[in-house]
């Protein structure tokens, strides 16, 4: 037999579609509250760019030669060329990494070697040419042209610093 007509559950005037109804609306938003539609929980932080680390020691080197000129005013003919090679290698990371630069004088950083001299220098420079290197091995085409003429910069002002 098929029954057609309403059906009562109750004295309080609910039918037994209203009530499958209500259950399974409810059900629904319990299966989408774990689908995390409703989670309030913040969107996870996007990976480091790749490039990020060869920026950071274009900064760090650019600073380190700034400092040494400084120290050793005798020097600053030799060494502001090279500071300016490594903030226009920073200005064009940035560029490509989609992010700005920063506006204050870039922080003291180990890639200096904790030593205001030449030799730190190059050693610093040694390292980050390493660091360039290594990423222009694994970069994307359109990045290992630009990570590779850092990484022979680099190499470059080494030698200059000898």
């Amino acid at each position: 037999m098929v029954l057609t007509g309403a059906v009562r559950t109750s004295d309080s005037g609910h039918t037994r579609r209203r009530v499958l109804g209500t259950a399974g609306g409810l059900a629904g938003l319990v299966t989408l509250g774990g689908c995390g539609l409703f989670d309030d929980d913040p969107e996870p932080a996007p990976a480091p760019d790749p490039l990020r680390p060869v920026l950071d020691e274009a900064l760090a080197l650019a600073a380190a030669y700034d400092r040494v000129a400084r120290a050793q005013p005798a020097l600053a003919g030799k060494l502001t060329p090279l500071a300016e090679a490594h903030r226009a290698h920073a200005g064009e990371l940035a560029r490509v990494i989609g992010t700005t630069l920063p506006s204050g004088p870039a922080a003291s950083s180990a890639a200096a070697g904790g030593a205001d001299t030449t030799s730190a220098l190059r050693r610093a420079e040694l390292a980050a040419q390493k660091t360039a290197a290594a990423l222009c091995r694994s970069a994307a085409a359109e990045r290992a042209a630009l990570v590779g003429s850092i990484a022979a910069a680099r190499a470059a002002h080494a030698e200059a610093l000898r």
